[in-house]
């Protein structure tokens, strides 16, 4: 029987490159041959033990590839399509699905947690995930390593139509890290003016200024709130972005946010995470405080569409690793080495 290099989860700090067999597919079914799949932050907390996965699964969601084969009554997709794929089993019938949100399913299932997922040679896409349009096809000269971070992408472009960027728009991003990254590069292809960072790593202020930051803050000696309102005449950003999962600076952003402003907790949290702040400042300044996670398919096609016109993309990624170290790129991202992670395919 053939098999396949993939990253298994065992549990928490145990993850291992092993030989699994190629899926085989059935009825509505296809199979992807992976080109490339990237780490993302909720992988390492899986990985350290604040998020849940079925152990022995493959793990990764942020993935592209082109489709090796079709089960039978497949017409959504032909061999040979390039493709990138919303993870998101969604049940299709409960009252999310029907308003468009299966990222809110109540029934989710989600490859690389619950089923496996792109830290393979191949992945099986379940018979539920094709019937709902969830293999998204990609223009044929995106390469695959920058297809892959779609997935974040389309997170990141929920993130801040929920907060309503706009042309002119004025941003606080705490933490420079790939995701905060991925909000400066598509809050300016947006059309944000302003766009102030913080981030206590020296390395990832000087690519946040690269990428185009008006700011790029070390908070041990500056606070994103006074800078933010200073540079605004004290009027504070529109909308304000916590891309790290550190509840302790929930106040802080809350600070650089403009009255009837938004906020947006964008980062997971440890289970035990609580924020302890001032409740007159959302009363009083009718500040919008939210939080997204994961996108529709939606989000996914129209960032499919835009990655190829944003340059600040490809600068994300920085490290590449091929399929028999995949844990490396675990290991990069858990000490914070570069920004993002991607393993590398055999060319699908």
């Amino acid at each position: 029987m053939d098999t396949m290099r993939s990253l298994i989860f065992h549990g928490p700090g145990d993850i291992q490159v092993e030989d699994r067999p190629v899926p085989i597919i059935g009825p509505g079914e296809a199979l992807i041959k992976v080109g490339a799949t990237s780490v993302c932050a909720s992988d390492i907390r899986v990985y350290r033990g604040e998020k849940k996965a079925k152990a022995g699964v493959i793990t990764g969601h942020e993935f592209a590839g082109r489709v090796a084969q079709v089960g039978e009554g497949v017409t959504e997709a032909a061999v040979g399509d390039r493709v990138i794929v919303c993870p998101i089993i969604a049940c299709g019938a409960c009252y999310y699905c029907q308003i468009g949100r299966r990222n809110r399913c109540l029934k989710r299932v989600t490859l690389g947690y619950d089923e496996d997922g792109g830290f393979a040679d191949y992945v099986r896409v379940p018979a539920e995930l094709v019937r709902l349009g969830h293999m998204i096809p990609l223009d044929s000269e995106l390469p695959f390593e920058l297809a892959s971070i779609t997935e974040p992408m389309a997170c990141v472009l929920n993130s801040l139509e929920s907060c309503k960027v706009t042309p002119g728009s004025t941003m606080a991003i705490l933490g420079c890290g790939p995701m905060g990254l991925m909000h400066l590069v598509l809050g300016k292809a947006m059309g944000a003016a302003k766009i102030i960072m913080s981030d206590p790593v020296e390395e990832r202020r000087k690519v946040a200024e690269e990428l185009g930051a008006t700011m790029a803050l070390d908070p041990e000696k500056f606070s994103i709130a006074k800078e933010t309102q200073a540079a605004t005449h004290g009027l504070g950003a529109d909308a304000g972005f916590l891309s790290i999962g550190i509840a302790e600076l929930v106040e802080e952003g809350l600070g650089a946010v403009r009255k009837e402003g938004y906020f947006n907790l964008f980062a997971g949290f440890p289970p035990s995470a609580r924020i302890n702040m001032e409740a007159n400042r959302i009363h009083y300044d009718e500040i919008f405080m939210t939080g997204t996670q994961n996108a529709t398919t939606d989000h996914y096609v129209r960032v499919s569409h835009m990655l190829p016109h944003l340059p600040g993309a490809q600068r994300l990624i920085t490290n590449r690793y091929q399929p028999e170290e995949a844990n490396l790129a675990y290991e990069a991202r858990l000490g914070l080495a570069g920004l993002k992670s991607v393993v590398l395919y055999d060319e699908a």
